[in-house]
């Protein structure tokens, strides 16, 4: 073998293959014109069509690919290599224009943030804008891997939580010796501390200075790497990091994203750069669905599951009436709801798809919001007002109330011209609540102990361990205030001369039934989901309609079968998902005191949602005898 690694003798087969083939073309005849090659007949194909790529980044990143098949439950997420090759196909892919990044919280690793930022940098280097958007941005982590885009956005009234690195070490020692087990473990090694944990109330002075480099190096790469995607100096970023957590609004006059949009607004905004035949590829690089596979009895049932909801979902012409259901607390994503909620949970996400697919659809003409909800999510409820708006823009939509719609359920209605209430319904509720439980003490009690590590002055400012300190206390308040400004500033702006009082009478948190709602101006009519439906039918001036709950429900086969795709909002059926210690006793709670056991839960249910939602808009449990 020659140092290039060529085979002389191989390379010499095919040129005498190859040869003879080039010259063996017959000469033509005197005055006969050479035939012309099919090739050269054959009209050139027309360019593909324009499109942007679009990558939804939500769930566990895989570091191994998994065939997940026969998946019967959790979030199913992305192989890293998957993910990094549909990138660098769309680097080399002439068609693709422009790529988008959806981060929807997915967990990923700091190894893997650096490996997608640099199929996000080879996509840049190859002449293509990439944009990112988020609805929220959760740690350091994720804004680390956006700040590799070109230009970063994100929706309105979301919070960047981008306080620093911050995290604690259990030590179980004390737990032991109270209970009587002895730890008996042999080590190599000076900084050899796995076993510290067990064997020790705290840190060797060498597991302590190891913690410390690691946490220094951790923090420095990911200033620097924020710094070098936001061309701005390590002083700016931890500048940031010292002052956050921050507002959408804030950390755009800061520097830290370029703007402040929903999601469609930056797809409009990407329409009108690109032109409007651009179409936007939301599984671009995924393998084709596959079809019916004869040969597995498992293929059998997913291919008849695809025909019964292809049957179930038959287009229908005649003018309908769609009706949208806010059904539970409010939440951002579309899975993982407790079981607290009892699976109901109102997704922002779902619901603004839901509500964009009923003002497209032409056969709909007119849409009714029916709202069961206590609130929840700010960020949520701001979604899902947002998507309401393009539905009023496009057809008549009013609001329909049920047993409660209060704070981000009162949130999400209020933009609506027309507002159903009963005169029973809870309302109103507007203000704003968050906070955390300090379990110090209960560790404290069972001899568990924390050494705690930070970087940046709000670093901690979440952990459970203590209560806030007067300046988190402060930088919580002044999150808190503007968000319970920018609820009354939709409540005035919608309702307007509507409004009875001056909007801080009617606001603080306070509770209307709906007949004291009507009086105050917060609610237009009494009457029910019936009636909104009928009103809004005689607003789109249609006699003849049916009523059509949107998105369409699904059978237990078809969300069995959901594989999960790029859905907004999707949420996999988890049949194999461990009941919650409330679960298992409650069956014994209720037949001791069934009016406790559903407060315990509804309070628990909450607790959950301000630890996952940060600041939630929520009403309180009101002891009503309802």
């Amino acid at each position: 073998m020659t140092r290039t690694g060529r085979i002389p003798g191989i390379a010499l087969s095919l040129a005498l293959l190859t040869g003879p083939v080039a010259f063996a073309q017959e000469k033509p005849a005197d005055g006969q014109k050479p035939a012309t090659s099919p090739a050269k007949e054959a009209r050139p194909e027309p360019p593909p069509k324009p499109k942007i790529a679009v990558f939804r980044l939500s769930g566990p990143i895989q570091e191994t690919p998994k065939d997940d098949v026969l998946n019967l439950g959790g979030e199913v997420g992305v192989p890293l290599q998957t993910l990094v090759s549909r990138l660098d196909k769309a680097a080399g892919d002439p068609a693709v224009k422009a790529v988008v990044i959806l981060l929807e919280g997915p967990e990923i690793g700091a190894s893997q943030v650096e490996e997608v930022r640099q199929a996000i940098g080879r996509v840049r280097a190859a002449g293509k804008e990439v944009y990112a958007h988020a609805d929220e941005i959760g740690g350091m982590g994720h804004y680390v891997l956006l700040t590799a885009a070109s230009t970063i956005s994100v929706t309105p009234t979301s919070e960047l939580a981008i306080t620093g690195l911050y995290g604690e070490s259990p030590y179980l020692r004390r737990l032991l010796d109270k209970i009587g087990v002895k730890p008996d473990f042999l080590t190599c090694g000076d900084y050899k501390s796995a076993a510290e944990i067990f064997l020790r109330d705290g840190p060797s002075k060498e597991a302590e200075a190891m913690q410390n480099w690691l946490l220094d190096s951790l923090y420095e790469t990911a200033v620097a790497r924020a710094a070098s995607g936001r061309k701005v100096g390590p002083a700016i970023v931890q500048a940031w990091i010292d002052s956050g957590p921050h507002s959408a609004e804030k950390a755009k006059e800061l520097g830290m994203i370029d703007a402040v949009e929903h999601r469609q607004d930056l797809e409009a905004r990407l329409a009108g750069k690109y032109g409007k035949d651009v179409a936007f590829d939301r599984k671009y690089g995924r393998k084709a669905e596959p079809k019916l596979d004869a040969s597995s009895p498992f293929g059998l049932f997913k291919f008849w599951g695809e025909l019964l909801g292809a049957s179930k979902a038959s287009d229908s012409k005649k003018p309908a009436v769609g009706v949208v259901y806010v059904e539970g607390p409010i939440v951002v994503g579309g899975g993982g709801a407790s079981d607290l909620f009892q699976d109901a949970a109102a997704s922002g996400v779902k619901l603004r798809r839901a509500l964009d697919q009923a003002a497209g659809d032409d056969a709909i003409r007119a849409i009714v919001l029916r709202v069961d909800s206590p609130g929840g999510s700010a960020l949520a409820s701001e979604i899902i007002l947002d998507a309401t708006r393009r539905v009023k823009a496009k057809k008549p939509f009013v609001v329909s109330m049920g047993d409660v719609a209060g704070s981000g359920g009162y949130y999400v209605a209020c933009a609506s011209d027309t507002v159903f209430a009963d005169a029973s319904t809870i309302t109103a509720s507007i203000g704003v609540v968050s906070g955390k439980l300090a379990t110090k003490d209960v560790y404290d009690r069972l001899g568990v102990d924390f050494k705690s590590y930070r970087r940046g002055q709000n670093a901690g400012m979440l952990a459970s361990g203590e209560v806030f300190s007067p300046g988190e206390k402060l930088k919580m308040r002044a999150l808190m205030d503007e968000t319970y400004g920018v609820f009354k500033g939709h409540v005035v702006a919608a309702r307007g001369n509507r409004l009875k009082k001056p909007i801080d009478d009617l606001a603080g948190g306070r509770v209307f039934t709906g007949k004291q709602a009507l009086e105050l101006g917060l609610v237009d009519r009494l009457g029910t989901l019936h009636d909104a439906i009928a009103f809004a039918a005689d607003q789109a001036k249609v006699k003849d309609y049916e009523i059509r709950t949107v998105p369409r429900p699904r059978s237990f086969l078809e969300q069995l079968l959901d594989e999960g795709s790029d859905d907004e909002g999707g949420k996999r059926l988890n049949v194999l998902q461990r009941p919650s210690l409330f679960e298992l006793a409650a069956p014994h709670l209720k037949a001791l005191d069934p009016a406790r056991a559903s407060l315990v839960r509804a309070a628990l249910g909450r607790l959950e949602l301000i630890r996952r939602e940060g600041v939630v808009l929520m009403m309180p449990e009101l002891a009503a005898g309802r």
